[in-house]
């Protein structure tokens, strides 16, 4: 039978093998490689190779990824593509065939304004610098502006300092623009600097003409945006970004737990656990890890490091998991769900991985 009248099988089952794939990576923290192989649109060039001798055929796999995952990945991208074939090999159970190459390619944009794109185009884009950014935002933690009405500016305000504790700098208009300071201009800045952005949707946001120019701002940007329905549902673009249905006392744990699969809001949070400082606060915190979907190795040694050196971490069940029936099943059964390790609480209350 010629090349060309060859039925094969492994072609047909290459998404099979993608999915069992990426499950291997998120369990070992390979995210580059895990999302390379989630955001792929896949193609298969068959008989690539062909060995007359052993009798088998080699196809090329083509991944097409995003342009920011390509870029981001490139300098690396010989390394990453053969990995990710001899992965799959070591996988798939196909008789006389493999996969002989893997091949990244960027998908291509249609109608870009890629001299705009590039940010160095002269025009009125607008440049925030280091100093400005560190006086709104401060020196670190996930970056979130509040779009809100100017009457409930008191909530917002507890809004801003419930998630602080999370690792969250939350910029909120009424609170943040020195009395000095031009307020449009300053507001300008936090939505040209902000991580993500949220609305919170009571009765009359809509009829601020500055909310709206807030959303829009948002949009053009491309941050993840959130609606917060505290007694108006989305409306317009903003309509189809992910809105939370809740009120002011649960919105803290809400927004995080939705943003926690950003890889800057999860840094976020590991950084703010070492300055739990009650026991009530820990059991808080610890409300967001079910939403951690996977650490990567240096992530997951810094919430073992931040809870083994932090007796209020310890001592509350959130993280300790002595009450999993009220706190849930603690750090260690969810570091051992996002790592695929084994990690367990020792007789001293430390926690590490368990040999094997």
């Amino acid at each position: 039978m010629s090349k060309r009248e060859q039925h094969f099988q492994l072609p047909n089952d290459v998404e099979h093998y993608l999915a069992a794939l990426a499950k291997l990576y998120a369990q070992e923290g390979e995210r580059q490689k895990l999302e390379v192989i989630v955001n792929a649109q896949v193609r298969v060039h068959e008989a690539w190779t062909y060995d007359d001798y052993e009798g088998t055929f080699g196809h090329a796999l083509y991944l097409t990824v995003p342009e920011t995952l390509y870029l981001s990945v490139v300098k690396e991208r010989r390394a990453v593509q053969n990995a990710i074939a001899a992965d799959l090999n070591k996988i798939h159970n196909v008789r006389n065939e493999f996969i002989a190459e893997v091949l990244l390619e960027m998908e291509k944009v249609q109608d870009r304004d890629w001299r705009t794109e590039s940010g160095v185009l002269h025009s009125r884009q607008r440049v925030i610098s280091s100093t400005t950014a560190d006086r709104i935002w401060g020196d670190d933690g996930y970056r979130m502006f509040l779009s809100h009405k100017a009457e409930v500016k008191k909530n917002a305000a507890e809004l801003k300092e419930a998630l602080a504790v999370f690792g969250v700098s939350c910029f909120v208009a009424h609170q943040d623009i020195p009395p000095t300071k031009e307020w449009q201009d300053e507001i300008e800045n936090a939505l040209a600097s902000m991580d993500a952005f949220v609305a919170l949707l009571t009765e009359r946001f809509h009829d601020s003409m500055w909310t709206d120019q807030e959303v829009g701002y948002a949009l053009a940007r491309g941050v993840s945006m959130i609606a917060v329905k505290l007694g108006k549902d989305p409306y317009g673009f903003i309509g189809k970004f992910q809105a939370l249905a809740c009120g002011w006392e649960e919105a803290p744990v809400a927004l995080v737990k939705l943003l926690v699969k950003q890889p800057r809001m999860l840094d976020a949070y590991i950084t703010a656990l070492p300055k739990c400082m009650t026991f009530e606060q820990g059991n808080t915190l610890a409300q967001v890890l079910p939403s951690i979907e996977s650490v990567t190795e240096e992530q997951a040694q810094e919430l073992v490091s931040a809870f083994n050196h932090n007796s209020q971490l310890q001592g509350s069940f959130g993280f300790n998991g002595a009450r999993p029936y009220m706190y849930g099943d603690g750090l260690a059964t969810h570091l051992s769900r996002a790592t695929g390790e084994e990690y367990v609480m020792t007789a001293s209350g430390q926690i590490k991985i368990k040999k094997r």
